[in-house]
Protein backbone atom coordinates (compact mmCIF):
# COMPACT_ATOMS: atom_id res chain seq x y z
CA UNK A 1 0.00 0.00 0.00
CA UNK A 2 2.73 2.45 0.82
CA UNK A 3 4.76 1.93 -2.39
CA UNK A 4 0.62 2.83 -4.49
CA UNK A 5 1.00 5.61 -2.13
CA UNK A 6 4.21 7.40 -3.40
CA UNK A 7 3.68 6.26 -6.80
CA UNK A 8 -0.26 7.98 -6.93
CA UNK A 9 2.02 11.23 -5.25
CA UNK A 10 4.23 11.11 -8.29
CA UNK A 11 1.87 11.02 -10.72
CA UNK A 12 -0.16 13.86 -8.69
CA UNK A 13 2.99 15.94 -8.93
CA UNK A 14 4.33 15.48 -12.56
CA UNK A 15 1.01 16.05 -14.05
CA UNK A 16 0.76 19.14 -11.80
CA UNK A 17 4.05 20.36 -13.48
CA UNK A 18 3.36 19.42 -16.85
CA UNK A 19 -0.01 21.86 -16.63
CA UNK A 20 2.43 24.31 -15.10
CA UNK A 21 4.56 23.83 -18.11
CA UNK A 22 1.99 24.57 -20.37
CA UNK A 23 1.01 27.77 -19.16
CA UNK A 24 4.01 28.83 -20.54
CA UNK A 25 2.94 28.24 -23.91
CA UNK A 26 -0.07 30.33 -23.35
CA UNK A 27 1.77 32.94 -22.02
CA UNK A 28 3.73 32.75 -25.43
CA UNK A 29 1.00 32.95 -27.40
CA UNK A 30 -0.80 35.83 -25.22
CA UNK A 31 2.34 37.81 -25.64
CA UNK A 32 3.06 36.58 -29.53
CA UNK A 33 -0.59 38.47 -29.82
CA UNK A 34 0.16 41.57 -28.09
CA UNK A 35 3.05 41.97 -30.67
CA UNK A 36 3.30 42.96 -34.43
CA UNK A 37 4.48 40.40 -36.75
CA UNK A 38 7.99 41.03 -37.37
CA UNK A 39 8.73 40.76 -33.40
CA UNK A 40 6.87 37.47 -32.69
CA UNK A 41 10.59 35.45 -33.38
CA UNK A 42 12.19 37.87 -30.51
CA UNK A 43 9.29 37.48 -28.60
CA UNK A 44 9.31 33.59 -28.59
CA UNK A 45 13.02 33.95 -28.02
CA UNK A 46 12.99 36.10 -24.90
CA UNK A 47 10.23 33.82 -23.84
CA UNK A 48 12.81 30.80 -24.28
CA UNK A 49 15.67 33.03 -22.49
CA UNK A 50 13.43 33.58 -19.54
CA UNK A 51 12.76 30.02 -19.15
CA UNK A 52 16.38 29.11 -19.23
CA UNK A 53 17.75 31.64 -17.52
CA UNK A 54 15.20 30.87 -14.69
CA UNK A 55 16.18 27.31 -14.59
CA UNK A 56 19.78 27.50 -14.58
CA UNK A 57 19.51 30.15 -11.81
CA UNK A 58 16.37 27.83 -9.84
CA UNK A 59 19.01 25.06 -10.59
CA UNK A 60 21.98 26.70 -8.98
CA UNK A 61 20.69 28.63 -6.61
CA UNK A 62 16.95 28.61 -5.54
CA UNK A 63 16.20 25.04 -4.91
CA UNK A 64 19.21 24.87 -2.45
CA UNK A 65 18.49 27.48 -0.49
CA UNK A 66 15.32 26.66 0.00
CA UNK A 67 15.30 22.83 0.75
CA UNK A 68 18.85 22.77 1.81
CA UNK A 69 19.69 19.97 -1.58
CA UNK A 70 21.91 20.49 -4.32
CA UNK A 71 21.90 18.54 -7.06
CA UNK A 72 26.10 17.97 -7.20
CA UNK A 73 25.75 14.06 -5.44
CA UNK A 74 25.83 10.65 -7.06
CA UNK A 75 22.60 9.20 -8.68
CA UNK A 76 21.74 7.10 -5.66
CA UNK A 77 21.52 10.17 -3.52
CA UNK A 78 19.24 11.51 -5.96
CA UNK A 79 16.81 8.49 -6.42
CA UNK A 80 15.99 8.05 -2.73
CA UNK A 81 12.17 8.08 -2.00
CA UNK A 82 11.67 6.96 -5.78
CA UNK A 83 12.99 10.23 -6.91
CA UNK A 84 10.51 12.65 -5.08
CA UNK A 85 12.79 15.05 -4.58
CA UNK A 86 13.43 15.85 -8.43
CA UNK A 87 9.61 15.33 -8.98
CA UNK A 88 9.35 18.01 -6.26
CA UNK A 89 12.55 19.71 -7.89
CA UNK A 90 10.71 19.74 -11.60
CA UNK A 91 7.54 21.39 -10.11
CA UNK A 92 8.80 24.03 -8.10
CA UNK A 93 10.75 24.88 -11.13
CA UNK A 94 8.04 25.25 -13.86
CA UNK A 95 6.63 27.58 -11.26
CA UNK A 96 9.79 29.63 -10.77
CA UNK A 97 10.28 29.62 -14.54
CA UNK A 98 6.50 31.06 -15.27
CA UNK A 99 7.46 34.26 -13.03
CA UNK A 100 9.41 35.91 -15.70
CA UNK A 101 6.38 35.05 -18.00
CA UNK A 102 4.02 36.35 -16.32
CA UNK A 103 5.77 39.85 -15.85
CA UNK A 104 6.89 39.74 -19.25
Amino acid sequence: MDAFKTSSDMVFILLGAILVLAMHAGFAFLELGTVRRKNQVNALAKILTDFSVSTIAYFFIGYGIAYGVHFMSGADVLAQKSGYDLAKFFFLLTFAAAIPAIVS
